[in-house]
């Protein structure tokens, strides 16, 4: 009787070393994966919550509406930025941030200085509308790309005069740019 305890055991026992070995195998399968990718995973990348344009390319133009519950909207440019203000009238906004023409990096939108216009197209307007942090950056650009100084206010309001136009603008480059996609082949 004792014999059959022992037959009985060792299969079990098998497995349990056999399973062991798996474990160990996958623990260094994914510590070497961790490994070879840098330790961490890949950041998530930012878009606009309006028209998925992509932080990295637009940081010059990055709006950064924080509102008083503690929700954020991440977006390309003023004009979305407008679009979110409209849509969302019954929040209160806590701060504005913007993306600085030069650097990118983000200031507050109320300190900015502000040109309206210019030679240069705007994102996702005709009519541009850039944040500078100092009035300096500002002069060099209107020197250089002309357009006309302005303050936040100014700039929101030029925002919703151009909104019908620039989404007019938006449409047809998308539709170009859906004909101009090569059409799969059957």
């Amino acid at each position: 009787m004792s014999v059959c305890v022992c037959v009985r055991l060792w299969p079990i026992t098998k497995r349990i070393e056999v399973m062991k070995i798996r474990i160990i195998f996958i623990g260094i399968c994914l510590f070497s994966f961790i490994l070879l990718s840098g330790g961490s995973a890949p950041a998530e990348e930012v878009a606009c919550i309006y028209c998925g344009m992509d932080k990295a390319k637009f940081g010059y133009s990055w709006v950064v509406i924080v509102h008083a519950d503690d929700t954020s909207a991440e977006l390309c440019s003023i004009h979305c930025a407008a679009i979110h203000l409209a849509l969302h009238t019954h929040k209160t906004i806590d701060a504005i941030t913007v993306g600085d023409y030069f650097t990118a990096k983000q200031i507050d939108a109320d300190k900015a200085h502000w040109v309206i216009g210019g030679d240069k197209l705007g994102v996702m307007t005709s009519r541009a509308k850039w944040a500078f942090e100092t009035k300096e950056a500002a002069g060099k650009f209107i020197k250089e790309h002309g357009g006309q100084p302005a303050v936040l206010k100014d700039v929101i309001k030029a925002a919703f005069e151009d909104m019908y136009q620039d989404t007019l603008m938006i449409q047809k480059k998308r539709k170009l740019m859906k004909m101009l996609q090569p059409k799969p082949r059957d």
